[in-house]
């Protein structure tokens, strides 16, 4: 019989890209989903259950009607600007979701998790690479959701009670290459999406927040990370919590920055017009420079970015934006 692990969130766009890597695998996604912001075209590899993690119940019934044997956590909200106008939506969903999730999972004996959390987590760091023990100090209810709902996840795990992974991205980007799943939020928030649909001219021309940092071309300097190379490192976490281990910590990026302008140049590059751009002032709390130190995830994981530099990335992004827009031609035709 077939391994199966319960995704939480598995309708979404990093969610559906990991439990396609389960399904290479050889282990059984069951997804749980509210569908507020997942798809259900994205479920393709296993069986699909509606509802919300925080009903704690029915979270542990499906648990134990399909004999999971861990849990990968995606089910979040995750628009910082949302967060900034909403906090109690966040923490609500974000840190009482997981605590009812932990719950769930002890009800129905289930003690390993794989948590997605973020380097929001950290704020603005005091230096840069950033690796697992700089300091957290999150800038917005968003982070401090994220950094609310590791807390709890560590807490349980120094109780002997679960086994927890906690997966901190830098920026994912890029698509499936077989364009089976891809970025499809809405509304979008994301630097190479938008940019992409600012070349295509289905959309508005892209704000360039601040080009007067002190990085080479002034521009702010992030850590783009592969959706599939980050979906491999969940299947590597879920096989080192195999091992006995009850708590780790690993930053998912490539040590690699990328400037904003580096990255419009790769999309101007891989859709063959350029970016539109309005050049606009810094935001408040955007720092200059942020990219991870991933030696931890190298070394014990065994895990190594395959497919994240810049111009894979965007040309990923390029066919399946291309992609999807031709599925949604095609359904408002039918």
């Amino acid at each position: 019989m077939k391994t199966k692990v319960l995704v939480t969130g598995g309708a979404g766009y990093i969610g559906s890209h990991v439990c396609k890597a389960l399904h290479q695998a050889g282990i059984i996604p069951v997804t749980f989903d509210n569908l507020s912001t997942g798809y259900d075209w994205a479920v393709q590899w296993g069986p699909l259950e509606v509802g919300d993690i925080r009903d704690t119940s029915r979270v542990a019934a499906v648990m134990k009607d399909h004999a999971v044997t861990a849990v990968l956590h995606f089910a979040a909200k995750s628009l910082v600007a949302e967060s900034v106008a909403d906090p109690l939506l966040y923490h609500a969903n974000n840190v009482g979701g997981t605590m009812s999730l932990v719950e769930a999972m002890l009800s129905a004996g289930v003690s390993k998790i794989v948590f997605s959390s973020t380097c929001a987590v950290y704020g603005i760091p005091a230096q840069t690479p950033i690796d697992e023990d700089a300091a957290r100090n999150p800038i917005n209810p968003y982070g401090q959701s994220k950094l609310g709902a590791e807390n709890v996840l560590m807490d349980v795990a120094r109780t002997g009670k679960l086994q927890v992974a906690l997966l901190r991205y830098f920026n994912a980007a890029g698509a499936d290459a077989a364009l089976d799943i891809g970025e499809a939020h809405v509304p979008e928030s994301h630097l190479i999406p938008l940019a992409i649909r600012a070349a295509r001219g289905g959309g508005e021309a892209l704000r360039l927040f601040g080009t007067d940092y002190p990085t080479p071309d002034g521009t702010c300097l992030r850590d783009y990370i592969h959706v599939t190379d980050l979906a491999a490192a969940h299947i590597a976490a879920l096989d080192y919590l195999m091992t006995g281990v009850e708590l780790c910590r690993f930053n998912l990026g490539t040590g690699q920055p990328v400037s904003v302008r580096e990255v419009l140049d790769a999309v101007s590059d891989a859709v063959g017009k350029p970016v539109p751009v309005i050049e606009s002032p810094r935001r408040a709390g955007d720092p200059p420079a942020l990219y991870a130190a991933n030696d931890a995830a190298r070394s014990q994981l065994n895990w190594q970015p395959q497919h994240s530099d810049i111009v894979t990335i965007v040309r990923s992004a390029v066919a399946w934006e291309a992609a999807y827009q031709d599925r949604q031609d095609r359904l408002s035709k039918a």
